[in-house]
């Protein structure tokens, strides 16, 4: 397209910030944003007759606006460019292989040609600045849930989300999605400590208390089991009462299994009542698959795998935390002072349920989830559920047991409490910190290519821990668990970005078919929803088999031997589906 219907106009310097800025495509100006809305130096992105425009206003307060695709690597990011001047001439440099190009005329300064002999442009498009528009008769516009003072009267429920609609999303949507995300975030991560609170507990449960490692592998497993159960409907639980609001319930929930526990742990107990005490406890878990399924709804598909990284991330650190906090209480009061532990835990609950009261939001409802019976007839859900359990099974498992673990495997290292929780924490807090780039590294490079490179990772730690345990080598033995806490935390992130993209592409496939791309779109986020708590739920449930292999290999032979086995050739396993199913062409 040639811009002759409208010759380029170049802004004042600097127009009033009220003054509307406007794009033209050829035939009619499209308004974007406020010219005070841009940050000199920092580009938008904005969405023009169907085309992504990259906007940037220079330090003069000049506007320029080229083409957002980049020619050489075919990716819309012109926009996070970096800008600068090159002998007086505006420019922006592209994130991806480095060229500079001319914001004036959109020309490459570095390059002439593109990869396929085109020519190394940019296209530019007019900008231009009127007025601020003068106030038409008639009601205001309704208010969204930003405009509107930070009172407690403001709307629990956004009025519209438009998270793929780049120009939206600039103004408007990244802005909310990120408070929801930090307090998503919090919130999980306090679900998650109070889940994997029993592998701490287990820790304190001494001589008098009468139980053996058995019966520990026992009181860990079963909130792992409760919590995978709960996750499906945790997950539909969003879309019935809304994020925020299923937010703040499930975070007071979890004031229940606490304060339990502040009260029956004592010398004497009966193990009937610490295995339902510990049951409850596993209200926790649910809370991953609601917070997951809410994040995935804010974010636009190009950015879910870092979200939903950062999100889960955050959460898993739950785990390390409460194991840190265990190892305090067990350092300064004792091992005689377990109830110590859940009562740091109940005022942390409180505070922040008030925050994700005060702060979170709803989105729009009618967003309708589908049927656990509709996704379950689905190849993909079982097979992308099983790398799930793979991943995250390992994460939590290994999380759970880890500490009692090093106590039989190694008694005579860590014969006292204290000593196994020292290391405990380490390996959870190294997977929690790798999730988050595992998703980022899946949005460059695949989740496919990423999850199968874990796998194999993981089939190779695995061996390294079976070796170990054979010729007690306590030092060999902590590397492989820490590399397999490592690993399973990058496949979680890369997983769960298999999953968005796996639906996307079914979405994009049903477009060219002729299907509406707005319907083709939303079918994929509720799919991809539902997935998410399925596979959290399928996933969790690998902590409960974790725990089950340990405990029967410990009875049988006195070692973790034949766990061990059998986690490496799972791993084995996995990475043969995922190159097989995901790695031979699809684009996930």
């Amino acid at each position: 397209m040639t811009d002759t219907a409208l010759p380029p106009v170049t802004a004042a310097p600097h127009p009033h910030p009220d003054a509307v800025v406007e794009i033209g495509d050829g035939t009619r100006w499209t308004a974007v944003c406020r010219y005070g809305d841009l940050t000199p130096g920092r580009g938008v992105t904005a969405l023009v007759d169907g085309d992504q425009v990259a906007l940037f206003r220079d330090d003069t307060g000049a506007l320029h606006a080229v083409d957002n695709r980049d020619p050489f690597s075919g990716a819309c990011v012109i926009s996070r460019g970096l800008t600068g001047s090159r002998e007086g001439v505006p420019t922006v440099t592209s994130p991806m292989y480095k060229q500079t190009y001319d914001l004036r005329t959109g020309a490459c300064l570095d390059e002439d040609t593109a990869p396929g002999g085109a020519p190394a442009a940019l296209r530019t498009w007019p900008v231009r600045t009127t007025g601020p528009a003068a106030p038409q008769p008639g009601p205001p516009p309704p208010e969204t849930a930003e405009d509107r003072p930070r009172t407690r009267t403001r709307r629990r429920t956004l009025d519209e989300w438009r998270p793929e609609d780049p120009a939206f999303w600039e103004s408007t949507g990244a802005r909310i999605a990120r408070r929801n995300l930090v307090l998503s975030v919090l919130t999980e991560h306090i679900g998650f400590s109070v889940w994997s609170m029993w592998s701490v507990l287990v820790l304190f449960l001494g001589p008098e208390y009468g139980i053996d490692p058995a019966g520990k592998f026992t009181l860990t497993a079963v909130p792992t089991a409760l919590g995978a159960l709960l996750r499906v409907p945790y997950t539909y639980a969003v879309d019935r009462f809304g994020g925020r609001n299923w937010t703040v319930f499930s975070g007071l929930l979890l004031l229940l299994p606490t304060a339990l526990m502040a009260l029956v742990l004592r010398p004497g107990v009966p193990f009937t009542t610490l295995l339902l005490v510990a049951a409850v406890a596993g209200v926790g878990g649910g809370n991953f698959a609601s917070s997951m399924a809410n994040i995935n709804a804010f974010y636009p598909e190009r950015l879910k795998g870092r979200a939903l990284g950062i999100n889960a991330g955050g959460g898993n650190l739950g785990v390390p935390a409460v194991q840190l906090v265990g190892l305090l209480v067990l350092a300064t009061a004792g091992a005689a002072h377990p109830r110590l532990l859940p009562l740091c835990y109940l005022p942390l609950i409180a505070a922040t349920a008030v925050l994700a009261a005060l702060r979170m939001d709803n989105l729009p409802r009618g967003r309708r989830q589908p049927s656990v019976r509709e996704i379950a007839g689905d190849r993909d859900t079982w097979l992308l559920s099983v790398l799930y359990l793979g991943t995250f099974g390992s994460f939590i498992g290994f999380s759970f047991a880890f500490g009692q673990v090093l106590q039989v495997q190694f008694h005579d290292t860590f014969d006292t409490p204290v000593k196994a929780a020292a290391l405990t924490f380490l390996g959870p807090l190294l997977g929690s910190l790798a999730r988050p780039f595992g998703g980022a590294w899946a949005d460059r490079r695949g989740g496919a290519r990423v999850t199968l490179t874990v796998f194999a990772a993981m089939a190779a730690a695995g061996a390294l821990i079976l070796v170990a345990a054979r010729q007690g080598l306590a030092g060999g033995f902590l590397a492989g668990f820490v590399a397999l806490f490592v690993l399973s935390g990058l496949g979680n992130g890369s997983t769960y970005r298999m999953i968005v993209a796996v639906h996307h592409a079914r979405a994009r496939t049903a477009v060219r078919a002729g299907a509406d791309p707005a319907a083709a779109e939303a079918g994929a986020r509720r799919r991809s929803a539902a997935l998410i708590g399925l596979a959290g739920a399928v996933g969790a449930l690998g902590g409960v088999l974790v725990n089950i292999a340990f405990r029967q290999s410990f009875l049988a032979t006195g070692g973790g031997e034949p766990a061990y086995a059998a986690f490496l050739a799972f791993y084995v396993g996995c990475a043969a589906v995922t190159y097989g199913v995901y790695g031979r062409g699809r684009r996930v």
